[in-house]
């Protein structure tokens, strides 16, 4: 059984309050990204949680859809974007894979930018992710990613992951290095644009583009 949905379900509200661990490396992150934004853009974001990254960037582009797998952290999501009269963003409570699953056809929407922050460990499939995100991009589209490459320093993560994925008091979490997450994304046919770790151990942010 799949305890995911359940488990961000279950902490949404404690999450929602909780302090950015490394608030100057979000900062930097959201600032970079802001770089590349620019008013026409419609953005897609994966696993959006309570919205906070994406009402940030929403002055700065024409739309972002959001999607979640917790329907409580999108309930907190909705709240704060109607408490600040945010018109520009929209919410889904979807899995990735049925997002993905519904939207591969050829008329499907095509997007300026795809966000996937903190997500792409909590995925058991990221080469299948990675690929389908390229194929939902407009030529020259960019994938900002910031993930836990935990096959770096926490290796011993493996055995302790599954036991408590098992229990329901973990979301599943997998464990690869940065080498290997780079090298799904020059298998999807990426272009790394940009590549920054704060420090060793510290989630790897990059953002790739699609050629064209």
């Amino acid at each position: 059984m799949d305890h995911s949905p359940k488990f961000w379900d279950r902490v949404a509200a404690k999450y929602a309050k909780r302090p950015i661990a490394d608030e100057a490396s979000y900062q930097k992150k959201l600032e970079t990204t802001r770089q590349h934004l620019q008013p026409d853009m419609e953005l897609l974001e994966l696993g959006c949680g309570t919205g906070s990254t994406a009402i940030i960037h929403s002055p700065y582009v024409k739309h972002i859809h959001a999607i979640d797998i917790s329907s409580k952290m999108l309930a907190i999501a909705e709240e704060k974007v109607t408490t600040k009269s945010i018109d520009n963003i929209t919410f889904e409570h979807s899995t990735i894979d049925e997002y993905i699953g519904n939207n591969q056809s050829g008329i499907a929407k095509k997007w300026d930018a795809v966000l996937a922050l903190s997500v792409l460990h909590l995925v058991s499939n990221k080469e299948e992710v990675i690929a389908s995100v390229y194929k939902m991009l407009k030529p020259g589209g960019l994938f900002v990613t910031s993930t836990a490459c935990l096959g770096d320093t926490m290796k011993f993560f493996k055995v302790i992951a599954p036991i408590g994925k098992f229990f329901g008091f973990m979301p599943l979490v997998k464990i690869f290095t940065a080498k290997e997450l780079e090298d799904c994304f020059m298998a999807a046919g990426f272009e790394i644009e940009h590549r920054w770790r704060p420090g060793e151990g510290k989630a790897l942010f990059l953002i790739a583009k699609k050629a064209g």
